[in-house]
């Protein structure tokens, strides 16, 4: 069992019982010892229940015994994580692959064509959790491995995702954790872009149809640097490798929104305490107004109101002075943002 995982159970059930003793047995945990005044097996459950999917409680006398258990993993990975991501590489690589023309259900070899999209899209995505998730263990919150989704989509996935099973307590861990995975991942994103560019073809602009993808400030610096002097009368036909890298700046975009439990909306709570609500609202409203021009904005709105509910978890240091460490985060989040926001993300 993972040694971070045993101490972060161990003190959590410490608030609740006095412990005893532990024993260990491949992925369970078993406490005994004595609960506190005032709690009851049934609380102590109810509070745990993020832990792992099964505790259970029996007595032996006097005593009070937990049985935690955890996931099965493989090679410390728990096996549901690593099954999403084994489907998540097969629907990429099929995606990648029909964006190079090739069928891989004609020929199942032909889906090896999808490797440049594939690797750079899930490279992206996954540093990004990373990021998430190596701050998380810094400051000692209980967080998931990443968990990848696949999905039967132009691009194969509907992105990846960690699950914070403690709570964040202190301003700093928030924004730290908030901003660690869109900063990890732009870093990614952005050398990506530019070898993608360079890979991409040139060709004569023909009349606008089908998908038109949406240019941010980063993509048309990175275009200008590229091809220089490029006419308006041509067009760049992305390389998949420079499509991937696209996606991962606008998932990057769309994190960074100062709303709920979105990447930003962890580093906009921190930072403005009081003023967060008026500014997730302005940004959920900002997001409504432009859905006028792209329906994408209205059904990215809608999925994050009923997601987040526009809510965050409070903090115990809301009304500590803002040290200038947390206001740089801050500004970093924000210019990423500023480079990677799409107005127009899709163009029909």
């Amino acid at each position: 069992m993972d040694d971070y995982k045993k101490q972060q159970i161990l003190i959590l059930f410490s608030n609740w019982m006095q412990v005893t003793e532990v024993k260990e047995s491949k992925q369970t945990l078993i406490l005994s010892g004595f609960l506190k005044p005032g709690e009851t097996a049934d609380t102590v459950r109810i509070k745990a229940k993020h832990l792992a999917p099964k505790i259970r409680h029996s007595r032996d006398g006097y005593t009070d015994i937990f049985t935690v258990q955890f996931q099965r993993t493989v090679f410390g990975i728990p096996r549901i994580n690593l099954l999403l991501f084994i489907a998540t590489i097969f629907t990429t690589l099929f995606a990648g692959a029909l964006m190079e023309g090739a069928n891989p259900l004609e020929n199942p070899a032909l889906i090896l064509q999808g490797i440049p999209f594939s690797v750079t899209l899930l490279l992206i995505l996954g540093v990004h959790e990373t990021g998430h998730f190596l701050l998380a263990r810094k400051h000692h919150v209980d967080a998931t491995l990443p968990y990848f989704l696949p999905a039967p989509t132009i691009i194969g996935t509907f992105g990846a995702f960690i699950k914070m099973r403690s709570p964040v307590r202190r301003r700093r861990a928030l924004v730290e954790i908030g901003a660690a995975g869109p900063v990890a991942g732009f870093l990614v994103a952005v050398p990506a872009l530019f070898i993608g560019l360079s890979l991409s073809t040139i060709t004569p602009k023909l009349a606008e149809t089908g998908v038109q993808l949406g240019e941010s400030i980063l993509m048309k610096i990175a275009t200008a640097l590229i091809y220089p002097g490029l006419s308006d009368q041509m067009d760049i036909m992305l390389h998949p490798v420079a499509f991937a890298a696209w996606i991962g700046m606008l998932v990057t975009m769309l994190n960074l929104l100062p709303i709920g439990q979105l990447d930003g909306g962890h580093i906009a709570y921190a930072l403005l305490g009081k003023w967060y609500k008026k500014i997730a609202w302005g940004a959920l409203g900002a997001i409504l107004i432009l859905s006028i021009f792209s329906i994408n904005w209205l059904v990215w709105a809608v999925l994050v109101y009923f997601l987040t509910r526009m809510k965050h978890p409070p903090i115990l240091d809301e009304y500590a002075p803002v040290t200038s460490y947390e206001k740089t985060i801050g500004i970093v989040a924000l210019l990423i943002f500023m480079l990677t926001f799409i107005p127009i993300p899709f163009k029909f």
